[in-house]
């Protein structure tokens, strides 16, 4: 009976744990200085070199030193002379001063050195993005001083835990934006949610730095470009509306995949913003703008179910709510007044207290005094005027009549002397004197309490 090999089963664990082991750590580029020839002399910026031609030369011939113009081949362009002596000193180096020294002996060359001015590279630290899932990933990183002309970024991608060749990327130098940018191609139908581990490294002729390794996956690299074409418009009739509209960026397709949107604004006097999210739709009705002030609106995207990053906001787009135009409180000030008129117009009027003397008997009469007649209507004078007549007219009638009714009385009163005067005779017997005449008479019996009026002379007598 055969024992089962004991001692092969931890080997073989632990041999898949070191291959697991060697697939984790990433690509694992080395990334030392670039190879410098044996004739190179490396100097920093702003640093001091002294360039030897002859150790030990003969002291009785004079060397001078010549440097090659840049841009020209070795030996086959102008040159411009320099100092003389068996050494020469160059102070304060610029990156201008890179190039190919020779110094000479009576015209003959004695040696050759090449001058490289350059920095150490700066660290990278990458961050990687992806504008939209059919677009390829995008990883760059800033620089604070411009690198020199011999500087070079390279970049390497691979799958996790997967034992393959790593894809190598070169980066280019961007001098605008100052900054690498590496672009990682996307095969189709790459899976998303898989982990990737990015390496960088950056040398030149100083040394080389190596960027720490990022893992990332394709979903979670997602960052939109900002909205476009953001606008601000007013709502009629609706002073503390707005309503906001942008469109989706031309890097990313929405007819398979869509973007969620968030809306901050404030009205230019205050200093924060306030935000409004998951708004699916390409427009935002603001519903609590300030009366009269203008409002700063931004809009920035993200993928529809959140996954990846927000976009940068975008540029920002200014509106005002919409104003009534018979409103005159902004421009006349705080302190002014409306009133209806007759014909439905507003007039304006200022209280006398708020100007100085100056200003009431001057500028504000006069603005009150044109407020009032360009709003008056014909209608007003036609009313005021046709009172006026009548008033004259019934005037005119109430003196003819009384001077008529004066002639007739002095008429009548002034009778010819002569005349005899005939007495008056009654018709019918004599009426009592008014004092003997009761005033309440009871016929019959009545109820008690009852009052009866016969006799209403009583009421419009004189006596």
């Amino acid at each position: 009976m055969a024992r089962p090999p004991g001692p092969l089963l931890p080997a073989a664990l632990l041999l898949l744990l070191l291959l697991l082991l060697a697939a984790a750590a990433g690509p694992g580029r080395p990334c030392g200085p670039a190879g410098l020839s044996w004739d190179t002399v490396l100097g920093r910026p702003g640093a001091n070199v002294t360039l030897t031609c002859r150790e030990g030369g003969p002291a009785n011939v004079t060397v001078s030193w010549r440097v090659e113009e840049q841009g020209m081949a070795a030996g086959g362009g102008r040159s411009r002379r320099l100092a003389e002596g068996n050494t020469l000193f160059l102070r304060q180096l610029r990156y201008e001063d890179s190039g190919r020294y020779g110094c000479y002996a009576g015209g003959r060359p004695l040696r050759s050195l090449r001058l490289l001015v350059e920095d150490p590279p700066e660290t990278p630290r990458v961050s990687c993005y992806r504008r939209s899932h059919d677009k390829d990933v995008l990883c760059e990183w800033p620089l604070r001083v411009k690198p020199s002309p011999g500087t070079r970024a390279m970049l390497w991608v691979k799958q996790r835990f997967v034992a393959e060749n790593a894809t190598e990327q070169r980066c280019r130098y961007f001098s605008k934006a100052r900054k690498f940018v590496c672009r990682v191609k996307v095969p189709p139908g790459a899976d998303d949610t898989k982990p990737l581990v990015v390496s960088t490294c950056v040398n030149n002729g100083a040394g080389g730095s190596a960027g720490e390794d990022r893992i990332i996956t394709l979903s979670s690299v997602l960052k939109p470009d900002p909205p476009l074409n953001v606008t601000v418009e007013a709502l009629e009739k609706a002073p503390q509306r707005l309503r906001v509209n942008w469109s989706y960026p031309s890097s990313w397709d929405p007819r398979f995949y869509w973007l969620r949107f968030q809306v901050r604004y404030r009205p230019e006097p205050a200093q924060t913003f306030m935000e409004v999210d998951q708004v699916t739709t390409t427009w935002l009705d603001i519903h609590d703008a300030w009366r009269g002030t203008r409002h700063v609106v931004q809009v920035r995207a993200q993928e529809e179910f959140g996954h990846g990053a927000w976009s940068e906001w975008s540029r920002e787009a200014v509106g005002t709510p919409w104003t009534d135009p018979r409103d005159l409180t902004s421009e006349m000030g705080p302190f002014s007044s409306q009133f209806p008129m007759e014909d439905g117009t507003y007039g304006v009027t200022l209280p006398p207290e708020l100007f100085g003397e100056d200003a009431a008997d001057g500028a504000g009469a006069a603005i009150v005094e044109a407020s009032t007649r360009s709003i008056a209507s014909p209608y007003t004078f036609l009313v005021a005027g046709g009172s006026l007549l009548l008033g004259i007219a019934l005037f005119v009638g109430i003196v003819v009549r009384y001077r008529q009714t004066w002639r007739t009385g002095r008429r009548q009163g002034a009778k010819p002397e002569g005349e005899g005067q005939h007495m008056l005779v009654p018709l019918g017997p004599p009426s009592p004197p008014l004092s003997e005449t009761p005033l309440l008479l009871s016929p019959g019996p009545s109820a008690p309490g009852a009052l009866h009026v016969t006799n209403l002379d009583y009421f419009f007598s004189g006596q």
